[in-house]
């Protein structure tokens, strides 16, 4: 099927469908196979989902997601509270899609109008486990998306957090420095202490990048 089909699966739903953040999370469940040749769902997928920490990985194409997302975010009306709660359902089923759904739509909705931070959102919605992938898929959304950085004590808090914060505040800052943000150099300095796990060698290797960045 093509992202035609996608549509036509969309104008089919109910508008009330957008008040429930349950109905929603079920809905976009069905669209993930939409486009996504049976055979390679199966073949790949059950293979890379026992090591990838997702529940399920579908190889649903990057351009199906965005276009769902913007359906959501379009007919979410005037309040993007019910979407802020699909996020929430998405990391609990924790699906590769689901993922990076959520950071499509964490990075777009209005928080200037809801008065949330998306960066608190994500803290919030990460386990204690979390593969580097969900990680850099929602930290590169959100400064694609052009937005700022953490300010220094959200990310001080982090270093000081859980192991995974302290990871997600590495990423940030690396990820951040790509995209032209600057960070204090008493930051980097608490970033360059963190402890990296015996033979991680994704985070090893950001670590070593922000040292050469900031040389």
């Amino acid at each position: 099927m093509t992202s035609r089909s996608l549509d036509d699966f969309l104008d089919e739903q109910n508008s009330r469908i957008h008040l429930s953040d349950r109905k929603l999370s079920n809905l976009v469940r069905d669209a993930y196979p939409i486009g996504v040749p049976a055979l390679i769902m199966k073949s790949s997928t059950d293979r890379m989902t026992d090591s990838s920490g997702y529940s399920f990985i579908l190889g649903t194409p990057d351009e199906l997601l965005r276009n769902l997302a913007s359906w959501l975010v379009t007919n979410a009306g005037n309040t993007h509270r019910v979407l802020l709660k699909l996020i929430g359902r998405l990391w609990k089923r924790h699906g590769r899609e689901d993922i990076a759904l959520a950071a499509i739509l964490l990075s777009n909705l209005d928080h200037k109008g809801m008065g949330t931070n998306p960066w608190l959102i994500l803290q919030q919605s990460i386990n204690s486990m979390e593969s580097i992938d969900s990680l850099l898929l929602n930290i590169e959304e959100l400064f694609r998306a052009k937005r700022q950085p953490p300010n220094d004590e959200l990310i001080f808090n982090w270093i000081n957090g859980r192991k995974i914060e302290q990871h997600m505040s590495l990423i940030v800052v690396y990820s951040g420095l790509l995209h032209g943000h600057t960070f204090s150099s008493e930051l980097i300095g608490k970033i360059m202490q963190i402890n990296i796990p015996v033979g991680d060698s994704i985070l090893t290797r950001i670590k070593s990048k922000i040292s050469s960045l900031e040389a």
